[in-house]
């Protein structure tokens, strides 16, 4: 049976034979004592990419973020962050449940905020109603903005209001690597405009688990502590920190043959009628696409490429999600190309 070709994320690559073989053959100790040097060595390599005194080695993405809305609020403060971003959508309700923060969202465009839209929404902190405007949380590349990369220029415009009214700024950067990939501009000059950097392994650098936490070192010594009591600890992690490691080496570059793939599956949405790319160009590895309601429901069209050997994602009604990874060739991008301008005829 032909295997299918797998588009739902891209968190469903696999390591790589060489991944698995120095995961094997990787050095550890007892993290939570701090004596595994692989994970030792990946928190210093990943602090030194993004510029910053610091990282930690975390399990998810999710964990990261969360990690730095604890160490920078306190209970009954509040978060600024896109509607659509991940910490606010994908979190589970992380930031009310575990640091009693509530999140004021506002409607960017594709998930990318201007600074008119901020310059005004910080609380009177000598109101005793209000809650403490505290945190400011952007995201790049942006998921559900279909893989939008954040312009540095409105980054920097905001990082220096929000540096200039005592805010602190954090990036959700699970998919920075697509951004530097894409733009040639370097991991430390997005970083430097943000206190804390979360950054993934887990996704398009192919990595079975981890993401890392970066930014000053006593921020991070006081993350350390937190991710000890949300259950994030790890012994022998170094096994996991090579395959980062391994990731951070051989599959940063490749990436732009997911942005290259993604474009052909994004060109077979646009020559479809019936479908529509959201947002109209794709930057990154992401394709988000509308089903018009007089073809077909976003569930018929991802099971008849299901039939057709393609997996999609339906994230609402009319609504689908690609997306280009590891362990996507060109050739099977548009076989799958080919599958859904296939499916829409018969629909």
């Amino acid at each position: 049976m032909t295997s299918l070709i797998d588009l739902r994320s891209d968190t469903v690559t696999r390591p790589t034979p060489g991944m698995r073989a120095v995961m094997a053959s990787a050095e550890v100790g007892d993290d939570v004592f701090g004596d595994d040097p692989t994970v030792n060595k990946l928190e210093q390599r990943t602090a030194d990419l993004l510029g910053k005194e610091a990282a930690l080695f975390v399990p998810s993405g999710t964990m990261s973020n969360q990690l730095a809305v604890n160490i920078h609020t306190q209970p009954g403060d509040e978060l600024l962050c896109d509607l659509n971003c991940h910490i606010y959508n994908y979190e589970a309700g992380g930031p009310a449940i575990l640091s009693s923060v509530t999140c004021r969202t506002l409607d960017g465009d594709s998930g990318i905020l201007d600074l008119s839209q901020l310059e005004d929404k910080i609380r009177n902190p000598d109101d005793p109603h209000l809650v403490r405007t505290r945190l400011v949380c952007l995201e790049n590349t942006h998921n559900r903005g279909g893989g939008r990369i954040y312009p540095l220029e409105k980054i920097e415009a905001i990082s220096q209001w929000a540096w200039k009214h005592g805010l602190i700024m954090h990036l959700d950067g699970a998919r920075l690597w697509n951004a530097i990939v894409a733009t040639g501009i370097k991991a430390s000059e997005w970083a430097r405009h943000f206190d804390t950097v979360s950054v993934c392994f887990s996704k398009g650098l192919g990595a079975p688990v981890g993401s890392a936490l970066a930014g000053p070192r006593a921020v991070i010594a006081k993350a350390r502590r937190v991710r000890k009591l949300f259950g994030g600890g790890m012994r022998q992690a170094g096994i996991l920190a090579a395959g980062c490691l391994y990731a951070l080496e051989h599959h940063v570059e490749r990436l732009a043959e997911d942005h290259r793939n993604a474009r052909i599956f994004a060109q077979a949405v646009k020559d479809t009628p019936g479908l529509s790319l959201e947002p109209a160009e794709v930057d990154t590895n992401l394709v988000w696409f509308r089903v018009d309601p007089s073809l077909a429901t976003a569930k018929d069209i991802a099971q008849r490429l299901k039939e057709n050997g393609v997996l999609v994602h339906a994230t609402g009604p009319q609504k689908l999600r690609a997306c280009t990874h590891l362990d996507v060739s060109q050739s099977q991008a548009e076989k799958a190309a080919e599958a859904l301008r296939k499916v829409c005829k018969i629909v």
